[in-house]
């Protein structure tokens, strides 16, 4: 099934873009995948970068102003001075706790803030996983809150819709299949496994984070981004066994299989997210327009490609 939605976009900023008069940023889920990728971007592209972190001691990169993450709950901070104000920030992180900080962003002078959110808010809801479905409704609550909270206090948001990120061997889609490829030497199909999907790479999801900020058609929009090629759930699994040099072995598994299978992996604390409805969604299209994005965001997603760093 298509979805209307936003998909990925090119490394450089949209011609409808409007400059910020202010180069102060802040992110929130810096420490995540998405996040570092949009650190390094963020900062060669002149952005003065104030990084959330989370735990007792902040990460290492030179160049960022890295703050603790306050716990939900926490006093608000006092109002920042105008000249400096953090108008513009990116949450990385799970779109779902950002209500938990919105007296944070508050309080720093929030004008513009870009959060993810993900495709998974459709392709979850009608789910036989009820843990599925409820990420679904999560998904969909906390879009709705972020909203409602931007607009009533005259903050632009910009909502990204991710489809499967990979890259970087730090995901947990592709990365995670080619683990279990170098493991047990095959993976378990269910049926034809012809269900279709757009693979996005983790630095074109972090280059549309950044031209989202500044492009004047994105606000107050939600995008879907999607990868820059559609294949199939069978051949995206033989792509990733051709690029770590195996010969592909896909092994069909009826689903009462599948669903025992998956019982025995989630043993595994890697493999506990594992669950039935993903051999379910192999036969189901997952397929989403990010037109409005290259539109407005001048997004152009690379074609799904391996190399070595991605494993």
């Amino acid at each position: 099934m298509k979805h209307n939605s936003i998909i990925s976009f090119p490394h450089h900023l949209s011609l409808n873009a409007a400059k910020p008069a202010s180069k102060n940023l802040a992110v929130i889920g810096a420490t995540g995948l998405v996040g570092e990728c949009l650190l390094a971007l963020s900062t060669e592209a002149g952005w003065r970068v104030t990084a959330y972190y989370r735990g007792e001691s902040a990460p290492s990169p030179e160049g960022i102003e890295w703050l603790p993450l306050p716990e939900p709950g926490a006093a608000a901070a006092p109002p920042a001075p105008s000249e400096t104000a953090v108008k513009y920030w990116i949450c990385t992180a799970p779109i779902w706790i950002l209500p938990e900080h919105f007296a944070l962003l508050e309080s720093q002078g929030v004008r513009r803030l870009v959060t993810l959110s993900s495709t998974s808010r459709f392709t979850k809801k009608n789910s036989s996983d009820a843990e599925e479905q409820a990420v679904s409704r999560r998904l969909a609550e906390a879009e709705a809150r972020v909203q409602q909270w931007a607009e009533s206090g005259g903050v632009e948001w910009v909502i990204l819709r991710p489809t499967l990120i990979y890259g970087l061997g730090r995901d947990g889609n592709i990365a995670e299949i080619a683990r279990f490829v170098r493991r047990f030497g095959f993976f378990p199909l269910f049926g034809k496994a012809q269900g279709l999907r757009q693979p996005i790479h983790v630095q074109d999801v972090a280059h549309a984070c950044l031209a989202a900020l500044e492009s004047s058609a994105a606000a107050n929009r939600a995008y879907n981004l999607s990868g820059g090629e559609t294949l199939s759930y069978r051949n995206m699994i033989i792509r990733i066994f051709t690029c770590m040099g195996r010969f592909p072995l896909l092994l069909p598994v009826p689903l009462f299989a599948f669903r025992v299978a998956c019982a025995l992996f989630r043993l595994f604390p890697r493999y506990r997210h594992w669950s039935s409805a993903m051999a379910e969604r192999m036969n189901r299209d997952m397929v989403f327009d990010h037109s409005p994005a290259a539109r407005d965001l001048a997004f152009k997603p690379r074609a799904f490609a391996l190399f070595p760093e991605d494993f």
